[in-house]
């Protein structure tokens, strides 16, 4: 057996949450933005919960708030990062049998749209951090582009994954040779494209979620407005015709900041322990996406959160977090 990434929904040691520490990068939102990481941390953390949360900050003031927000039993590190998408910028953790090891992709600012200082290192501070091994990757992978079902199917999309910004000189066959190699996927499921306005060209973590083997969650347009009516559609027929069992979620419908549709998503929902957090946006079917999520996790409390201000920023709880395998 060769290394292969966990599912998010197997057990936990612990996981790590990137805390808001640039004042301009996040300018009004600074300060509410941590607010909603804080409560997305609590949650995760709660008592009873069995995982340690890293809240990981990327300078001294920013330690020095984030601890004046949070109960003790979550700890605060410092390490240097150009902004909080630790799904992307953190290495992955893969197992082979009770062996656990990270491994370290590069990391290009999404294409390079988002060059900033910190985001080239974090990764490897954070590998230092768990004392881990780290195998070294030569192509460039983020996290949230890909969802495995943890027995060795990942869903992906072609927008991402395919896109000449990551690996130019990589082919479809060669991502594939890759993602078997180094996490462990033998089958891909490669959807098409991700969610209107998406700036990490089409990352899967927002548009489609493994909730178990084989059964992948997907959103469905319940307005006629929304702007993802389409791709929903397409990705669940893609599915289907793929052999996966495809469960229907109602989407966040049409969202916009500053007069422009964003890629707001219930799909970044983060699975930890005990709970399963979804991000809430004050829309229409924010009390139905948990009514409908809950019986999919008949062992966890899923748990609706406000993450307006961290969507300024381009994602939201599952974008921030990377979670370690027991």
């Amino acid at each position: 057996m060769s290394y292969r990434q966990p599912a998010e929904w197997m057990p936990h040691d612990a996981v790590w949450i990137g805390f808001p520490s640039d004042e301009s990068l996040w300018l009004e939102d600074l300060e509410p933005a941590q607010a909603e990481v804080v409560a997305f941390a609590k949650a995760v953390s709660a008592k009873g919960a069995g995982e340690k949360v890293y809240l990981v900050a990327a300078h001294q003031e920013a330690v020095e708030t984030a601890k004046k927000m949070v109960d003790p039993e979550i700890e605060v590190i410092c390490h240097p990062f150009g902004d909080i998408w630790l799904r992307d910028n953190a290495p992955l953790f893969v197992k082979e049998d009770d062996k656990k090891a990270l491994a370290l992709f590069h990391f290009n600012g999404w294409g390079g749209k988002y060059n900033l200082e910190g985001d080239q290192t974090i990764g490897r501070d954070l590998a230092k951090e768990a004392r881990l091994p780290v195998l070294e990757k030569d192509w460039v992978l983020e996290g949230g582009s890909i969802d495995g079902d943890g027995h060795g199917l990942v869903v992906t999309t072609e927008e991402c994954l395919l896109n000449p910004n990551r690996n130019p000189d990589l082919s479809r066959e060669d991502i594939a040779y890759r993602l078997n190699n180094d996490l462990g996927y033998d089958r891909i499921l490669w959807l098409k494209k991700g969610l209107h306005n998406d700036h990490t060209d089409g990352h899967v973590d927002n548009l489609a979620r493994f909730v178990g083997e084989n059964h992948l969650v997907l959103p469905i347009a319940t307005e006629q407005d929304d702007p993802n009516r389409e791709v929903y559609d397409q990705a669940a027929q893609i599915a289907e015709d793929f052999g996966v069992k495809v469960t229907r979620l109602p989407s966040t419908g049409r969202i916009m900041i500053d007069d422009e549709v964003v890629p707001a998503s219930y799909m970044n929902f983060y699975i930890g322990n005990k709970v399963v957090v979804v991000p809430v946006y004050g829309a229409k079917n924010d009390d139905a996406i948990i009514e409908a999520i809950q019986p999919l996790f008949p062992d966890r409390k899923v748990v609706a959160l406000p993450a307006g201000h961290i969507l300024t920023g381009g994602g939201s709880f599952h974008c921030i977090s990377q979670q370690w395998p027991a």
